[in-house]
C-alpha cells in the first residue's frame, strides 16, 4: 500500500461527509404528558439511510488508519442488512469489493440497497455462523473482515469529534430541557450505546442511558447476569438491527444506566404508531426504542418529574415494505402487535 492511496482514501471519506448534513432532530408532542418532551434522532436522512452510515464511516477510516485495507482488498462484513448497506456504499466510493455475510432471513429491500451500491451478497441460513463465514471469505480472498461485532466501540471517536452523542447535545442546547433526563437507544453491536454512555460521563452530563432490547436477546440477560453469554438455541427476535444472540465484544454494560426488554410484537405496534404521527414509515427497532420512551415517560410522570428524553429514528421504514409494514406478513408472523399500536396511539395522539 502506498500512503498516496490511504490519503486520498481518507479524503474521499471525509469529503463525503462534509457534503453531508447533520440528521435532524424531530419534537413528538406528548399532549397527555405536560412538562415532558420527545425526541427522535433522525438517523434515516444519512445518505445510506439508517444509523449504520456513521458506524461504517469510523470502521472504514479505523480499517484504513491501521493499514488492514489497501487499494486491492476485498472487504468483508457480517451484518443483518443495514452496516452492509452503509459499507458497500464507501467500499464503492473506494473502488473496493464488498461481501456482505447476511442472514437468509434479510429483508430483501436490504439486500437490493447492498448490492445497488456494489456489493456481493453471501446469505447463511443459521444467523449464529456470520462471524465464522464472514472470517472465512476474508482468509480466502486474502482481504479485511472489518468485523463491526467487535471494533463498533472503539472506532468511533466517543470523546466527541462530531460523534451521534455530542450531535444531541448540541441540537438540544436550546430546548426547554437541554440536558436529556434520558437517550434510549438499542444495541445491535453495542456501539451506540458504548459511544453515547461514554461521552454523558466524559462531559460530566446527568443524562441516564436506557438501552432498549429485544426480549429475545442476549444483551438485557447479560446485564442483568453477566454470567448469561448466549441464548438457547431457537431463541431469536425478529426485530432486524438489534438483539443478539450472543454478547457482543463491543458490548458494554458499564456505562449503561437501564435496560428495558421489549416484546417484538410491542415494537412493530409502536413503530406504526409512530408512522402515523410522522405522516411516513420507520423501522422496527425505532418501535423498539419508542416502547422503553414510553415506560420512562410514565414513570416520569408518576414521579411529578418535568424534562426531555431523546431517542434514534434508526432507518426508515421502506426497506421493510415486505416485511413489518406488509399486511399479509404480519397476520403470518404470529406477533400480537395490535395492543401495542393502540397504547402507543394512545400516548402519541
Amino acid at each position: 500500500m502506498t500512503r498516496a492511496w490511504l490519503a486520498e482514501a481518507v479524503r474521499r471519506i471525509e469529503a463525503d461527509y462534509n457534503r453531508s448534513a447533520d440528521t435532524h432532530l424531530i419534537q413528538v408532542d406528548l399532549p397527555h404528558h405536560d412538562g415532558i418532551q420527545l425526541y427522535l434522532k433522525d438517523e434515516s436522512s444519512h445518505p445510506t439511510g439508517s444509523l449504520k452510515h456513521r458506524l461504517a464511516r469510523s470502521l472504514f477510516l479505523y480499517a484504513l488508519c491501521n493499514e488492514w485495507i489497501g487499494p486491492d482488498t476485498c472487504v468483508i462484513e457480517a451484518s443483518s442488512g443495514s452496516t452492509a448497506v452503509s459499507e458497500a456504499y464507501f467500499a464503492k466510493m473506494l473502488g473496493l469489493r464488498f461481501i456482505a455475510v447476511v442472514p437468509a432471513a434479510t429483508a430483501a429491500p436490504k439486500l437490493d440497497a447492498i448490492r445497488f451500491h456494489g456489493g456481493e451478497i453471501h446469505a447463511v441460513d443459521d444467523p449464529r455462523t456470520v462471524y465464522d463465514v464472514a472470517q472465512r471469505l476474508a482468509r480466502e480472498t486474502g482481504g479485511h473482515y472489518l468485523d463491526q461485532f467487535t471494533y463498533a466501540e472503539r472506532a468511533t471517536d466517543w470523546r466527541g469529534n462530531n460523534n451521534i452523542a455530542e450531535s444531541i447535545f448540541a441540537q438540544m442546547a436550546e430546548e426547554e430541557h437541554p440536558v436529556p433526563a434520558w437517550i434510549v437507544c438499542g444495541a445491535g453491536t453495542g456501539g451506540t450505546s458504548a459511544t453515547i454512555g461514554r461521552f454523558i460521563r466524559y462531559r460530566r452530563y446527568a443524562t441516564q442511558l436506557c438501552v432498549a432490547d429485544p426480549v429475545n436477546s442476549i444483551f438485557h440477560r447479560h446485564y442483568a447476569d453477566r454470567a448469561a453469554v448466549a441464548l438457547p438455541e431457537g431463541c431469536a427476535s425478529r426485530i432486524e438491527g438489534i438483539g443478539r444472540p450472543r454478547v457482543e465484544p463491543s458490548f458494554v454494560p458499564g456505562v449503561i444506566d437501564r435496560m428495558i426488554p421489549v416484546e417484538d410484537g410491542d415494537s412493530l405496534g409502536a413503530m406504526r404508531a409512530l408512522g402515523q404521527v410522522l405522516g411516513r414509515r420507520v423501522g422496527g427497532s425505532t418501535g423498539t426504542n419508542l416502547w422503553a420512551c414510553a415506560q420512562l415517560i410514565r414513570e416520569m410522570a408518576a414521579r411529578g418529574e418535568r424534562g426531555s428524553i431523546v431517542t434514534l429514528l434508526c432507518d426508515g421504514g421502506d426497506r421493510y415494505g415486505c416485511t413489518y409494514h406488509d399486511p399479509a406478513w404480519l397476520a403470518e408472523s404470529g406477533l400480537a402487535w395490535a395492543r401495542g399500536e393502540a397504547e402507543m396511539a394512545g400516548l402519541l395522539g
